[in-house]
């Protein structure tokens, strides 16, 4: 498998009129390629995967692998709160030739340690297949705690994990628990790109490089170079940028901030609703001082 690492983004599902728009997310895909980012993760959080039906989740992924044509890795959302769910979306990303899965910890349930160590056992026992495990607290009501990450490592389910916790002594508590290159640390989170590599993260999935691309990988390589001014540097520039991206629920700014660019419509799907017109206008403003080219 390709190694699982630098900038990888989060990318967005184009809409029109209440359907997938398979040939916006070509070009999308082909932009970013041609901008170096170095791994495509469709049907994400910012993917509105809660909201795709199965087909429409294998019609993305699809479209993502053929247009990518093993030129990076593809890791595919494919997580579920039932486990049952979540294997058959690892067999579909398998099938369909994505790298890996990217799987949450399953929401609303609020299982135990215990039961989020047998629900990726369980993934990967069923399909064998390289399976990237995403914390995020803050939207499923669940945490992934080291001394799991480290049983799930030790018994081979995991590649990787997407931590998007914040929390830079959590990264470290990993790495002591783990190891640094035993598994691909991601981070969750633009604005901890750099004190995120630094705790020995191997890079980011991001939102912002839907935007914004080629800038996120040059931060990610100058963090993995150890050049921490220019790191930093790159870092504050994207700050403002960053923060418009929640300024509302992800992935509604960044889907507004892509259609401003041109490249696909702002379509979201309920119950997402249109970014107001103030938090638009902050967005638009922020890509403007960034120096991003508005159609």
């Amino acid at each position: 498998m390709a190694r699982l690492e630098g900038s990888m983004v989060a990318i967005v599902t184009p809409m029109k009129d209440g359907a997938v728009d398979v040939k916006a997310l070509r070009k999308l895909v082909e932009w970013q390629l041609a901008e170096g980012t170095d791994g495509i993760v469709p049907c994400g959080t910012t993917g509105e995967s809660a909201t795709l039906t199965a087909a429409e989740r294998a019609e993305v992924i699809r479209a993502t692998v053929e247009t990518v044509r093993g030129r990076v890795p593809v890791v595919a959302g494919a997580g579920s709160n039932a486990t049952h769910e979540a294997i058959e979306g690892v067999k579909l990303a398998k099938e369909l030739g994505a790298d890996a899965a990217l799987v949450v910890t399953p929401y609303y349930n609020k299982p135990t340690q215990e039961g989020l160590y047998r629900h990726y056992a369980a993934i990967h026992e069923a399909t064998r297949f390289p399976v990237v495990a995403y914390n995020v607290p803050s939207r499923t009501g669940v945490d992934l705690l080291p001394d799991t990450v480290a049983r799930l490592a030790k018994a081979g389910a995991i590649v990787g994990v997407k931590e998007a916790t914040a929390n830079m002594d959590r990264q470290v508590q990993l790495v002591e628990k783990v190891g640094r290159d035993a598994l691909a640390w991601l981070s969750g989170d633009d604005f901890t790109v750099l004190p995120y590599i630094a705790c020995g993260g191997h890079g980011v999935i991001s939102v912002t490089a839907n935007v914004a691309p080629r800038a996120v990988k040059e931060l990610v390589a100058a963090c993995r170079a150890g050049r921490l001014a220019d790191a930093l540097a790159r870092q504050v520039a994207l700050a403002e940028l960053n923060r418009v991206m929640f300024v509302e629920t992800n992935p509604g700014p960044v889907k507004a901030a892509v259609a401003l660019l041109g490249r696909a419509g702002p379509e979201l799907r309920l119950p997402l609703a249109p970014v107001s017109e103030a938090n638009l206008a902050k967005v638009r403003d922020a890509m403007a001082r960034f120096g991003l080219p508005l159609a």
